[in-house]
C-alpha cells in the first residue's frame, strides 16, 4: 500500500478502449492531469477479442444510439487523417483501413428487408447500395449466397485493428506523463472509493496505491462495472442498479489464410436480430451468426457467437464448431478444410462484452456522487462508439456544451 497518495484531476478506472480514448480526450482537449487504472492491462477484456469492425450497415438510423454512432465515425475519420498529416500510415498504426461493409441476405425475405435497409441508411446521408447477387459474385467471389440472394453495400465503412489501435493511444497518452499529465497503474484492482462529507469522491483505493482524484472519477470497466459499482457503492448509502453484465463471445481467427481474399466486411442480416436479442442473462442459450473480416495481416477472422455464462472465458469448442459450420454456409471453399486441419493456424479470441438490457450504453453522472461518471454497457460496439463516448464523458467533466445529445444514456432513469 503507498504510503504517499499520488494526486490527479481525473482517475479513470478501465483500460479498454472506452478508458482510454476518455483518458486522451481529456489530455488532447484540456490542461487536466488523468491517471488510468486497471485490474489487469489494455486488451484484457472485450477490447481485444474484438474483431475490430467500424461499420454502419447494421445501425439503426431511427435509434437512440445512431447519433452518436455517428459522431463517433467521424472522430475516427479525423483521427484516422490526422495521423496522415503528420507522415504515419494509419493503416500501419491503427490497422485501418476502408474495405466497406456488406450486410448479406439469402432469401428474398430478406433481400425486402436489406432493401428498406438500404433506403433508411441513404435518407440518413449514408452512401449505400442494394447489391444483387450477380453483382456480388463480382466483387465477393469465395460468397454464395444463392440467385435470391443479395446484400446492402456501406462502401464507406472501415475496419481497424484494436490491439494496435490501443497500442497507439497508449503510446500518445504518454506523452504527457513527462509533463507530469499522465499516469498508468496497471494490475491494480480497485477496492474502494474514499468519499466527503460534500457527496465528492476524493480519491480511489486500488490494492497498490492511493489516487486523489481532483476533478472527476470515471468508471469504464466494462462487463465489470455493474458487479464493481456494486461492492464501491454498498458501503456509501447509495442504492443505484448498474445492469451491465457479461456476454461472451467467441471470434475464431485463422492466421496467414490464403484459399480465398476478402475484400470488404461481411456480416449477415440475422446478426442484426443476434446482436438486439435479449436473452435471459444466465441462460445457457447461445446464438451464432455469420461474420467475416480479414485483417491487414491477412487473417481470416469468423464469428460471431453470444452468450451468458457468467465471467467464464474458456474456449467452447461446441461454440468454435457452430461458428465454423455457418461460415461455411456462406463460403463453400472452407467444405475442404475441417476445424482441426487448421489447428496450428489458428487463434480463438473470446471475450465478454458489456450487455445492458435495452441496448443503450450508460454515459453519465452516477446518481448520488457528484463527480462520479460511468461510461459503460457498449456491448459490442465500444470500438465504434469510443471516440463519440470520450468526447461526451471530457465534456461532461470539462462543462462543456455537449456534441451530442447525452440525455438517453443518462443514468438518473436508470436508478432502482
Amino acid at each position: 500500500m503507498s504510503s504517499t497518495p499520488h494526486s490527479y484531476d481525473v482517475v479513470v478506472v478501465g483500460a479498454g478502449i472506452i478508458g482510454l480514448t476518455i483518458a486522451r480526450q481529456l489530455l488532447n482537449g484540456s490542461d487536466l492531469s488523468v491517471a488510468v487504472v486497471d485490474a489487469a492491462v489494455p486488451c484484457s477484456g472485450a477490447t481485444g477479442a474484438g474483431q475490430g469492425y467500424l461499420w454502419m450497415v447494421h445501425k439503426d438510423p431511427g435509434s437512440e444510439k445512431w447519433e452518436l454512432a455517428m459522431r463517433s465515425r467521424e472522430l475516427w475519420e479525423k483521427f484516422a487523417d490526422d495521423i496522415k498529416h503528420q507522415g504515419i500510415d494509419p493503416q500501419e498504426v491503427l490497422g485501418w483501413k476502408k474495405t466497406g461493409s456488406l450486410l448479406v441476405g439469402k432469401t428474398s425475405q430478406e433481400m425486402a428487408a436489406l432493401e428498406g435497409k438500404v433506403k433508411q441508411l441513404s435518407k440518413a446521408g449514408l452512401k449505400a447500395e442494394l447489391l444483387s447477387s450477380i453483382d456480388l459474385k463480382e466483387v465477393e467471389p469465395a460468397l454464395v449466397i444463392g440467385h435470391e440472394g443479395g446484400a446492402a453495400f456501406l462502401p464507406d465503412d472501415y475496419q481497424l485493428d484494436a490491439r494496435r489501435s490501443v497500442a497507439y493511444i497508449e503510446k500518445e497518452n504518454r506523452k504527457y506523463a513527462t509533463e507530469g499529465r499522465y499516469g498508468e497503474y496497471y494490475n491494480q484492482p480497485l477496492t474502494g472509493l474514499l468519499r466527503s462529507g460534500n457527496g465528492k469522491v476524493e480519491a480511489v483505493q486500488t490494492s497498490k496505491n492511493l489516487l486523489c482524484s481532483k476533478k472527476a472519477v470515471v468508471i469504464a470497466t466494462g462487463c465489470w462495472t455493474g458487479s464493481l459499482m456494486q461492492e464501491l457503492i454498498k458501503d456509501l448509502g447509495i442504492e443505484f442498479d448498474v445492469p451491465v453484465k457479461p456476454r461472451k463471445g467467441h471470434l475464431l481467427v485463422i492466421e496467414n489464410f490464403n484459399s480465398f481474399k476478402l475484400n470488404h466486411g461481411l456480416m449477415e442480416l440475422g446478426y442484426v436480430g443476434h446482436q438486439d436479442a435479449t436473452l435471459q442473462p444466465g441462460a445457457e442459450t447461445s446464438s451464432v451468426s455469420m461474420t467475416a473480416t480479414m485483417d491487414t495481416s491477412g487473417n481470416l477472422v469468423l464469428g460471431s457467437s453470444r452468450q451468458f455464462v457468467g465471467f467464464s472465458t474458456e474456449i467452447s469448442e461446441h461454440i468454435i464448431n457452430q461458428i465454423w459450420e455457418r461460415a461455411r454456409e456462406f463460403f463453400p471453399t472452407l467444405r475442404y478444410f475441417s476445424p482441426t486441419d487448421l489447428e496450428k493456424n489458428r487463434e480463438v479470441r473470446v471475450g465478454l462484452r458489456p450487455f445492458m438490457p435495452g441496448g443503450k450504453p450508460m454515459i453519465g453522472l452516477l446518481p448520488g456522487l457528484s463527480n462520479v461518471f460511468l461510461a459503460a454497457g457498449h456491448e459490442g460496439e465500444g470500438l465504434s462508439m469510443a471516440l463519440g463516448t470520450a468526447e461526451m464523458v471530457a465534456d461532461m467533466i470539462l462543462g462543456n456544451l455537449p456534441k451530442v445529445d447525452n440525455a438517453p444514456y443518462a443514468l438518473h432513469s436508470r436508478c432502482t
